[in-house]
């Protein structure tokens, strides 16, 4: 592989500004070809899953798929209240929008009115359309100012949340950004070299952003590609370019700045770059085990991940040796140029490693304890979905619907039974709905009488119970797993030639982290074979490939530990900002796992290249591991620090699946770079010696640093 990066990084460096052009015409392309095929948004159908999804299926088919809904509530009551209502009807009857306005109904204590509008148009594409709705409610409330009139439901729920959703991550970049400019500063001293990083991790976020509207053919966009790119390319942009420079500083600083720019190019190419390709391949074959899912929301997450990560790569390779041609060369002009310094381990990095390398067995014993206490929490673990309940109550639609939730319990939630049969059977079928409505009934968990809907051509019923509890409350739980255990096998169950179904808010609910957690051990079994054999075809050993797969392990787990501690409990509360669920996002384990394996493996192999560099240079395995990890440690510390300010930047956020995600990657980059690579590795590698590169060590050279 060096071999076959060299010529590309020489190229570059020997045609600076003819490459660092191309690198910017091929940004534009990318974003060019990006707008001119447009993107291809996730449709409702691309989020059923599991037996929820089947019933939508079956409804969809019937023509009785749930629609989008908002209510409009007025509270003041009287004739006031009356009239307003009146009015609401006739302007939301009258907007294209809208497909149907239901007959106002009053609370159970004659305080609250409310008016059912149905959306035309799909369940998904409604939040984009609620505008014209809202303003017809607004101009009401002017004209009726003793009143309250407000309005919620599902499109104006997502419309707040992707409104507050765009206003957070704006903060995040001013969080980030300066931090990341600082950090930058402080490890090159150069203003010029501290842009290059960001340079050119922008622009691949920019190529990566353009180039994920034609994938998204593929692999629909959920809405969260963007800030999956946003996330992973400034962590990994950043990083692939702090490696590359960093190498070259050494280097230079090494041979006195001896070495001309072109030849400082060509090593760099040769050790770092070739780290860095290593790395991006591995993030990218590790986030593409994230489609095993089969879940539109981890596809498209995987595919932004991908590009980023690719396009970090062969910026890396192409404008980065250019960008680092010309800088090295006007360095090179100036008379009064001191020679750079070594660079070594900071002072605690430095002791770490001391430490380690004077007592590794007491290291690691006491490191892998303190790992492993860590991780003890995740045996409490409790996945939900987190939907509606756990949006922040600052989106005003959410305030509404917790009003609306006192005023009307029994739409807190409902179950869809969906029955579809020939129609010879159609008779049969509503008896038996109906007997299933009647025993739900009897049972406290539901709200009375269920409503029995009925296709065009009689293949396909839906019948809807609702439920008075939230899709949290164990009571709604419950009532799902009765409805579907007990009430239908008696009814439908009984009845031959019938495919059905539970589906509705409840069952939504449930089945979707049951469906994460199937897929879950699959996926962690590919992530830790994917490890294994990317370690050991890189490296040639065997042990090396155990080691990674039992660290990466080691770093994921005392993350979800910490994250179980913190996030399903309240004593964090105040210090972050959030109120508790009691659990965690079903997404979140899965993305944890996939991410922090993809990144953790860019330090893996950074660390691992310096050290069999030196061991094939003929050093003894114990003194390449104290050097290697000296020489690198600097450079792994710089890019944690960037990543963890990165992830951080999330946890502020008031969307709490995206708060939890930033959370536990800043914590596992921290605990990765920190007490993995300089405790808990050094320590192995000490006391396994030349044993690390079983079955072979590796064939030593003359010259390993030392290229043109």
């Amino acid at each position: 592989m060096r071999n076959r990066l060299v010529p590309i990084a020489v190229a570059s460096a020997r045609h600076p500004w003819r490459a660092i052009v191309g690198w910017f015409v091929f940004v534009a392309l990318c974003v060019g070809i990006g707008c001119a095929i447009g993107g291809k948004p996730a449709a409702t159908e691309d989020f059923w899953i599991g037996e929820a999804g089947r019933g939508e299926a079956i409804a969809t088919s019937g023509g009785l798929q749930q629609q989008p809904m908002e209510r409009v509530l007025i509270t003041g009551g009287g004739p006031a209240a009356d009239r307003a209502g009146q009015e609401i009807t006739d302007r939301m009857r009258g907007l294209s929008e809208v497909e149907s306005v239901a007959v106002p109904v009053l609370s159970s204590d004659n305080t609250v009115l409310r008016i059912d509008v149905t959306m035309a148009g799909a369940e998904l594409d409604a939040k984009k359309h609620v505008a014209p709705l809202r303003e017809q409610t607004d101009q009401v409330q002017r004209a009726y100012p003793n009143l309250l009139i407000e309005q919620t439901g599902g499109p104006s729920i997502s419309s707040g949340v992707e409104a507050l959703r765009g206003r957070d991550l704006a903060k995040t970049e001013l969080i980030a950004l300066p931090i990341t400019l600082l950090t930058l500063l402080i490890v090159f001293r150069s203003a010029a070299m501290a842009l290059v990083p960001l340079l050119l991790a922008i622009s691949s976020i920019v190529a990566a952003i353009g180039l994920s509207l034609p994938a998204s053919h593929l692999f629909p966009d959920n809405g969260v590609g963007t800030n999956i790119i946003l996330l992973i390319g400034m962590a990994v942009g950043v990083d692939y370019t702090l490696f590359y420079l960093k190498r070259a500083r050494e280097e230079r600083a090494r041979d006195g700045s001896a070495l001309s720019s072109r030849a400082l190019v060509e090593l760099a190419a040769a050790t770092s770059g070739r780290a860095v390709v290593v790395s991006g391949l591995a993030v990218a074959v590790s986030t593409a085990t994230m489609y095993l899912a089969d879940d539109v929301v981890f596809s498209s997450i995987a595919t932004g991940a991908i590009l980023v990560t690719l396009v970090a790569v062969a910026s890396s390779l192409t404008a980065l040796p250019a960008l680092l041609t010309v800088l090295t060369e006007r360095a090179d002009r100036r008379a009064a140029r001191k020679p750079a310094k070594q660079s070594g381990p900071g002072r605690l990095t430095g002791s770490l490693l001391r430490l380690t390398a004077a007592r590794p067995a007491a290291a690691l014993t006491i490191s892998v304890g303190i790992m492993l206490a860590l991780t003890a929490p995740l045996f409490a673990l409790e996945l939900t979905d987190m939907g509606r309940n756990s949006h922040p109550r600052t989106i005003a639609a959410m305030q509404t619907f917790d009003r609306l939730n006192t005023a009307f319990p029994e739409l807190k939630s409902m179950h869809q039974v969906v029955v579809a049969a020939e129609p010879a059977q159609a008779d049969e079928v509503r008896a038996a709905l109906h007997a299933l409505a009647a025993r739900a009934e009897s049972d406290p968990a539901l709200a009375g009488n269920g409503e029995l809907r009925t296709s065009p051509d009689a293949r396909v019923n839906v019948l809807e119970l609702r439920v008075p509890h939230h899709v949290s409350d164990g009571a709604a739980q419950e009532s799902l797993e009765r409805l579907r255990t007990e009430y239908l096998p008696a009814t439908i169950g009984a009845l031959t030639g019938v495919d059905y179904a539970v589906t509705g808010d409840v069952a939504r609910y449930a089945d979707y982290p049951r469906h994460q957690e199937q897929k879950l051990p699959l996926i962690i079994a590919t992530l830790l074979l994917v490890t294994f054999v990317l370690t050991v075809v890189t490296f040639r050993s065997v042990v090396l490939g155990l080691i990674s797969v039992v660290l990466n392990l080691l770093s994921a787990g005392a993350a979800l530990g910490l994250l179980t501690a913190v996030f399903q409990n309240t004593w964090a509360e105040s210090l972050l900002d959030f109120e508790s669920t009691g659990s965690i996002g079903s997404r979140v384990p899965l993305l944890l796992f996939v991410i922090l394996f993809g990144l953790s493996m860019d330090y893996q192999i950074f660390v691992l290249s310096r050290i069999s560099e030196l061991v094939r240079g003929g050093m003894a395995t114990r003194q390449a591991v104290i050097d290697g990890l000296g020489g690198s440690a600097s450079a792994v510390t710089s890019a944690a620090f960037v990543m963890v300010t990165v992830f951080a930047s999330f946890v502020p956020l008031h969307i709490m699946e995206m708060k939890q995600m930033g959370f536990a990657l800043a914590v596992a980059v921290l605990l990765d770079a920190f007490v993995i690579r300089i405790v808990i590795l050094p320590a192995l590698l000490l006391l396994l010696g030349d044993r690390t590169w079983w079955p072979a060590r590796p064939a030593v050279t003359a010259e390993p640093a030392k290229v043109g």
